[in-house]
């Protein structure tokens, strides 16, 4: 079988992670000096599918470095009830590989109008989402042929950090994330083909992390429904003890998201747990009595070493749809560029 465009993407996530850091500095810069200006209490995000889990993981950035509480607007709000909000003082962030979703177009319009500091990330810098922003930060990650997403969703959550480090002006992340296209190198080269194996004759499965690999799981889980047939959940590792842990049960696949950071104990507590009542378990980050351990790229900063995790995932979500049949580039249903209103 020839490589799949999907295959060919993961492959180039590092060089689309260089390139983006080499060509953004101007707008990072500019759009970090606006963010001080503004001081925003608040932050809102506007997203869907891949995009918006990449607004989740920057909104638990956002919130553990600068301590700014941001949320996920609905795009409906402005383009079905057409109901203003009221956004002074604030900043709000649109997500988009295309840039051409009617409703976040609409979205992003209403929240420069309702006061708010606009900013857009997008791969396509003439979109309409990057007209309707004061700001706008190109992907810069090549086209992109495959309908799931892989380097433009990578790319959308490093320019948000890097947009972070900038406005906060964090020397750590800052070197952090310049040092991720080498990380990025070294995570799509891992071997999760175990983690593979075991989905391939899977129909369920659990995602689980917490904070940032919170986000990374509900991708994860995006892409075992849409690339390999596979229905899966994304829960926190908390989130998943009131209630969804009691369909656990011999043989259940879980996969737990874990990077060096405060919520580690707490995930690998969970894992153990799930492994005791009989769940196949496959964990990062750390050992837990009954899970496996899958490789990860150590000695990232605690808000990149998520980023590194679902691009060693990609690698393995692809390999795992071909062993299931299905072609990674055409999922069924599907098409690269969703518009909705």
């Amino acid at each position: 079988m020839s490589q799949s465009h999907m295959a060919r993407e993961v492959a180039e996530i590092p060089e689309a992670a260089a390139r983006f850091l080499a060509e953004a500095g101007p707008a990072l810069a500019e759009a970090g000096n606006a963010l001080r200006a503004r001081d925003p209490h608040l932050l809102v995000t506007v997203a869907r599918g891949s995009s918006d889990h990449a607004a989740s993981y920057l909104k638990y950035a956002i919130e553990l470095q600068a301590g700014i509480p941001v949320a996920s607007v609905g795009p409906s709000i402005a383009s079905i009830y057409r109901r203003p909000l009221r956004l002074a003082g604030a900043a709000c962030l649109g997500i988009s590989q295309s840039g051409r979703s009617p409703d976040i177009v609409e979205m992003m319009e209403a929240a420069r109008s309702g006061g708010a500091l606009g900013i857009a990330i997008t791969n396509h810098a003439g979109s309409p989402m990057a007209a309707a922003a004061d700001h706008c930060l190109a992907l810069a990650a090549g086209e992109e042929k495959s309908v799931a997403a892989t380097k433009t969703f990578v790319n959308s959550v490093l320019a948000g950090l890097a947009l972070l480090a900038a406005w906060r002006q964090d020397n750590a992340l800052t070197r952090a994330v310049a040092g991720l296209p080498d990380a990025l190198a070294q995570a799509v080269a891992l071997d999760w083909s175990p983690l593979a194996a075991r989905l391939a004759q899977s129909r369920h499965a659990f995602v689980l992390g917490r904070g940032p690999t919170y986000a990374i799981a509900a991708e994860a889980a995006l892409k075992l429904k849409e690339t390999s047939g596979l229905h899966a959940e994304a829960y926190s590792a908390a989130e998943v003890l009131h209630g969804p842990a009691a369909i656990v049960e011999g043989g259940f696949p879980v996969l737990a998201l874990g990077v060096a950071d405060a919520a580690l104990p707490q995930l690998l507590a969970t894992a153990e747990r799930l492994a005791a009542q009989g769940a196949d378990v496959f964990v990062t980050g750390g050992t837990a009595p009954g899970a496996r351990l899958l490789p990860t790229v150590p000695g990232l900063h605690p808000l990149t070493a998520p980023l590194a995790l679902i691009a060693t995932y990609y690698a393995c979500v692809e390999a795992l749809a071909r062993q299931r049949g299905f072609d990674p580039d055409t999922p069924p249903h599907l098409r690269k560029v969703t518009e909705t209103i």
